[in-house]
Order: C-alpha cells, then structure tokens, then sequence
C-alpha cells in the first residue's frame, strides 16, 4: 500500500490579519470608502502602533495596498 502526502494548506495570512481584512471589508461595503487607522484601533482595542504595525504587515504581504500620503486609502 502507497501512502500518499497529506496536501498541507498553507494560508497567505494569519488569523488576527484575516480579523482585520475582514474588518476593512465590510467597514468599505458599509460605508463606501477604508477605514482610518483609529477606526481598527477602537474597533480591536490596540494601540496605535498596533494597528500601524499591522497594516504595514498586510501591506508586505500584498494582501492590502495604499497610497501614501492618502487617508483612508486601503484597498
């Protein structure tokens, strides 16, 4: 008997980075344009830098773009 690889399912995100894409899409459907910064911060009960530092990580991945210089510019 051949036993055969288990197919492993890797995720392009973290659980905590799925809370947060999530956020930013329905708070977009929602209301018609991204989400502030502050707006995650009230909404997940971090810190500033927190939230800075997440958006920065989904960013790397490509899981998110913005514009600099831009608010509310997530897309």
């Amino acid at each position: 008997m051949i036993k055969k690889p288990h197919a492993t399912l890797k995720h392009k995100y973290t659980p905590k980075q799925g809370q947060y894409l999530a956020f930013i899409h329905y708070y977009t459907k929602l209301n018609g344009y991204s989400p502030a910064e502050a707006d995650m911060q009230k909404y997940f009960k971090v810190t500033p830098p927190s939230v800075h530092q997440m958006i920065l990580s989904l960013e790397r991945r490509g899981l998110i773009e913005k514009t600099p210089g831009k608010p509310r510019s997530i897309s």
